[in-house]
């Protein structure tokens, strides 16, 4: 190899570490679940907004790596219950060896299915779909189970990011963005009364933006036509 050929070489092989290095330190601060993320997701905001209390039943669904899991166990304490549902084995084996290594019985880790996270019936204060609702491709299969898990006023939120409505559905899922009208109008086809909507924050990482939908199981399930 002459010296022209070994010089690209170095140029190459340092240029590959750079952007490794760039991508590893981009990808610990978006996945990052300590004190950086609570400045700007501020769970205990949302679990305020939530009415988790000590006690409480509650649900975290596409619970990824279990950052609002671990949040959620600590608000509910020993008497409460976290069921946290994902679809990656993975990531519901990460949680359970943490939950086990912190000694909090109150989380259940469920590997779920597409269309169906898994969680008892009619035993929910509280369902969490957090940065995951995009990602429901069988998203009335997922909404009716959410619904048949929770007590009557039980409470459903989702937190998602924005984005201009008006395409397909499959156009959304690359993006991980879905229109807050969507989500309100799938919802409420499935059974469920808005209540309100909460501030919601950006992500300084990347500036995305997020949304905070809150809605309720109601007593009596109305009728909803076609």
């Amino acid at each position: 190899m002459n010296c022209h050929g070994k010089n690209a070489w170095r140029y190459r092989y340092h240029l590959l570490l750079l952007i490794v290095a760039f991508s590893v330190s981009c990808g610990l601060f978006s996945q990052d679940s300590g004190p950086r993320r609570d400045q700007w997701q501020h769970p205990q905001v949302v679990m305020d907004a939530l009415h988790i209390h000590p006690g409480s039943m509650v649900a975290d669904v596409g619970a990824g790596d279990g950052y609002f899991t671990f949040h959620l166990a600590e608000r509910v304490g020993p008497q409460g219950k976290v069921y946290a549902e994902d679809i990656k084995n993975d990531d519901v084996e990460e949680i359970r060896r943490l939950a086990k290594e912190k000694h909090l019985s109150q989380i259940e880790a469920l590997h779920g299915e597409p269309g169906d996270p898994k969680l008892p019936e009619s035993s929910l204060d509280v369902v969490l779909v957090m940065n995951a609702y995009h990602e429901f491709q069988s998203y009335e299969a997922m909404l009716q189970a959410i619904f048949n898990a929770l007590k009557p006023e039980g409470i459903l939120a989702i937190i998602d990011s924005p984005t201009p409505p008006g395409n397909s559905r499959s156009d959304y899922y690359p993006r991980h963005r879905i229109p807050e009208e969507l989500v309100r109008e799938d919802v409420a086809h499935a059974g469920f009364q808005f209540l309100r909507k909460e501030p919601g924050f950006t992500n300084p990482a990347n500036k995305k933006d997020f949304y905070f939908l809150i809605f309720e199981k109601p007593r009596e399930r109305a009728e909803i036509s076609d």
